[in-house]
């Protein structure tokens, strides 16, 4: 069927060229501006075969952003592999540096809460919407409660 295809396409003049093939498996094509054997002029175009063809399947990330940027018309000419793969390696360089500014700071931040050059962060519990009445309101309970400086005694409610 393939082979019939393709003659089919012979035939009519539409005609698709293999550009390249990326990590992933999928294949690119061009298919230059041409006139068919009508004499209706057919544009330039660009188009991916996925490697894995099911639409839910798919993942960011399939399609490598050179190949993206030469499909939608970005870049004249497609990356080559050395491109792809000089750019593959600034990409994992990046992550490595950020990760290893991440822990310094980390580290940094872990050092100024011991010295106490830095205050911690305060660990609130706001219960409720902020748009309701009774936000930010303590609620009244029976028993005394106690935390560092404050004293609250409880309070009477009537039996129901």
């Amino acid at each position: 069927m393939n082979r019939f295809a393709g003659v089919l396409r012979r035939t009519f003049g539409i005609v698709r060229e293999h550009v390249g093939t990326d990590h992933v498996g999928n294949k690119y094509y061009c298919i230059p501006e041409q006139k068919t054997w009508t004499g209706r002029l057919v544009r330039a175009k660009r188009m991916v075969v996925a490697a894995n063809p099911t639409e839910f399947e798919y993942m960011e990330g399939n399609i490598p952003t050179e190949w993206d940027a030469w499909i939608r018309g970005r870049r004249k000419e497609p990356p080559s592999v050395e491109e792809l793969l000089k750019n593959q390696t600034y990409r994992d360089n990046i992550k490595i540096k950020a990760q290893e500014v991440e822990e310094k700071d980390q580290t940094l931040q872990a050092k100024e809460y011991e010295d106490g050059l830095v205050a911690t962060p305060a660990k609130t519990l706001a219960k409720g919407h902020a748009a309701s009445t009774g936000f930010g309101k303590q609620e009244i309970s029976e028993d005394p409660t106690s935390n560092a400086n404050t004293f609250q005694p409880g309070s009477w409610l009537p039996k129901k």
